[in-house]
């Protein structure tokens, strides 16, 4: 699933000097994967000690430590670090997926990336793991682009809505 869903990002994504944001983000596969393909630099957030260990190690044995900051925290009570770090192309999320199944992901998400700009670069990709049972949720500030479905996992693609421009 991963290459798959590097090779859908490949033709939208710019990697060089791209930076990345990982949220639920485990052992940071994703986000290695992305600085392995050009990007600048990665915030993983993730709270479950033994995935900050591992985060941790991994950067040390790929030799990133210098382009990786890691958030042990919750998504939920991130929004301060992130709002440093940014902006951010690229947001990896793969929460839980009961939390996607009863809306906690999307109020975390929207709670995280919503407001000052200086979050998420214009044009800013988004995407969401979550169980094929579940609808992608509705995300204030996104439009969805597609969901595809690999067995039991669906990837949900977003897109940064741009605001309208005002008539003068």
């Amino acid at each position: 699933m991963r290459e798959a869903l590097f090779a859908i990002l490949g033709s939208d994504i710019e990697w060089a000097g791209a930076r990345v944001l990982d949220l639920y983000a485990g052992t940071g596969a994703l986000a290695f994967e992305a600085i392995s393909r050009g990007a600048a630099k990665a915030t993983l957030v993730e709270s479950a000690r033994p995935a900050v260990q591992a985060i941790s190690a991994n950067a040390r044995a790929l030799g990133v430590l210098g382009r990786v900051r890691i958030v042990p925290m919750t998504v939920e009570r991130a929004s301060v670090v992130v709002r440093r770090e940014g902006p951010f192309d690229l947001v990896f999320a793969d929460p839980p997926y009961a939390l996607v199944g009863n809306g906690e992901a999307a109020r975390a998400l929207d709670g995280l990336l919503r407001g000052p700009s200086e979050v998420l670069s214009s044009g800013a990709r988004l995407v969401l793991e979550h169980g094929k049972a579940d609808a992608p949720p509705s995300l204030s500030g996104f439009t969805l682009t597609e969901t595809r479905r690999y067995g039991d996992t669906s990837l949900s693609f977003f897109v940064l809505a741009e605001a309208p421009v005002s008539e003068p």
